[in-house]
This record gives structure tokens, C-alpha cells and sequence, in this order.
């Protein structure tokens, strides 16, 4: 019995003084570092700092991008003014315009061919009605001795002499452009038509010239005067 005793006090020392050794060893040797997860964050900070500057650099080429088109839109719309502003003043007749057109020259008949005594100039019934049948006839711009005509010129008489727009015509030859693109059809409607007679009947003589295909009319010389016209307030 005691025999069992003592057997059996052996084997619970052995396995505690075993205890005890493990967990010193334990103590005494720490546990090493398992250091592959920093690795793989080192890794991945490297990765996303790169992937970072990319964008950056995207970014940066996007917005500089952006800048150019921005400027190449308002130098777009730029242009689009300009070229606006060009086609309204061709319309209006403030710039030269080179064309096909007739030239029509107004000379006091000859001595023999008089009905009446010289004519010392044209009337602004017969200019006007010269004009009337040339825009009848298609003509797109007209100048007379040089002084383009718009939509708002006037032909009239002051102090007995014919003006347009306040330019005398006081004396011979008269000269009249005509730009049209038919300058054919212009010349030979003139032809049939009744300016020569009426020309006649004054004691002038319109001649027609035969078509030219590069026919210069200078631009509208006065200043053009606006009215009837109240500003736009913004609400």
C-alpha cells in the first residue's frame, strides 16, 4: 500500500516538474514574429502610392486638357463672332466687295442727237428709277461714281443738284457698278428693258458694258445712323 503511494507521488511530481519545464522554456524563449503580413502591407502601401501618383498624373493631363479645349472653345467662339461680324457688315455694305457686275457709264448725247439743250445732270427721278430696275433685275450691290448704295441711301436733289446720300453728282460721265451673278442677264434685260429709253428722253445716253468677271465696289463710305432703336434692359 504504501508501495502505491510512493509510485504514485513519483509520477505526479514527474509530470508537474515536466509542467514547469515547459512553461519555463516558454518564458524564456519568446515567440518569434511572424513578419509576412507587414511585408505584404509594405508591399501594398508601395503599390497604392504608385497607383496614387498615376492618378495624379492623369488628373494633371486631364486638367490641362480641359484648359486647352476651354480656350480652343472661346477662341472658337471667338472666330464664330468675328466671321458673324464680317457677314452682317458685307450685308450692310461696310466692306469692299469684289464680284461679277456690268458697268453702266451715263454720257450727255452727242450735239446732234439733242432734243433739248445739255443736261448739266441726271434728276433723281430717272437715278432712282435706274436703280429700281437694276434691284428688278437681280443686282445684289450698286455703286454710282464710286459711293456704295445701301438699303438706307437716299437719292434726292439739293440746291438743283442730284445726291447720294450727300454726295453730288454734278458732272459727266456718271459712272454705275452693278455686281450680280448673272452679270449676263442683267446687261441684256437692260438691253430690252426701259432704261435707254428713258435715258434717251433725258438727253443721256446709258451704255451697258459687256459682263466682267472681277468687278470691285467699295465699302459704304458714311456713317450709317441708327434710330428708332431703345436699349434692351436686362430683368
Amino acid at each position: 500500500m504504501l508501495n502505491n503511494y510512493k509510485v504514485g507521488f513519483v509520477f505526479v511530481s514527474i509530470v508537474f516538474g515536466f509542467m514547469l519545464a515547459v512553461q519555463f522554456k516558454i518564458v524564456q524563449e519568446p515567440q518569434e514574429r511572424d513578419t509576412r503580413d507587414i511585408w505584404q502591407l509594405k508591399a501594398d502601401l508601395v503599390s497604392e502610392q504608385q497607383r496614387q501618383t498615376n492618378l495624379l498624373k492623369e488628373i494633371s493631363t486631364l486638367e490641362s486638357q480641359l484648359s486647352n479645349y476651354k480656350t480652343e472653345r472661346h477662341e472658337s467662339k471667338e472666330q464664330a463672332l468675328r466671321e458673324t461680324l464680317e457677314e452682317l457688315k458685307k450685308e450692310a455694305g461696310l466692306t469692299e466687295i469684289t464680284s461679277s457686275g456690268v458697268i453702266l457709264t451715263i454720257t450727255p448725247l452727242s450735239d446732234e442727237l439733242l432734243l433739248n439743250r445739255p443736261p448739266s445732270g441726271i434728276s433723281p427721278e430717272l437715278l432712282n428709277r435706274l436703280v429700281n430696275e437694276l434691284n428688278q433685275y437681280q443686282a445684289e450691290e450698286i455703286s454710282v461714281n464710286e459711293q456704295r448704295m445701301i438699303n438706307s441711301s437716299v437719292i434726292r436733289d439739293i440746291n438743283g443738284v442730284t445726291t447720294i446720300d450727300g454726295y453730288p453728282l454734278d458732272s459727266f460721265p456718271i459712272e454705275v457698278k452693278v455686281i450680280a451673278k448673272d452679270a449676263g442677264n442683267v446687261r441684256d434685260r437692260l438691253k430690252v428693258g426701259k432704261a435707254i429709253e428713258e435715258f434717251f428722253m433725258e438727253d443721256l445716253m446709258l451704255d451697258i458694258s459687256e459682263p466682267i468677271t472681277s468687278l470691285t465696289i467699295p465699302a459704304y463710305k458714311n456713317t450709317i445712323e441708327v434710330q428708332e432703336m431703345e436699349p434692351v434692359l436686362s430683368e
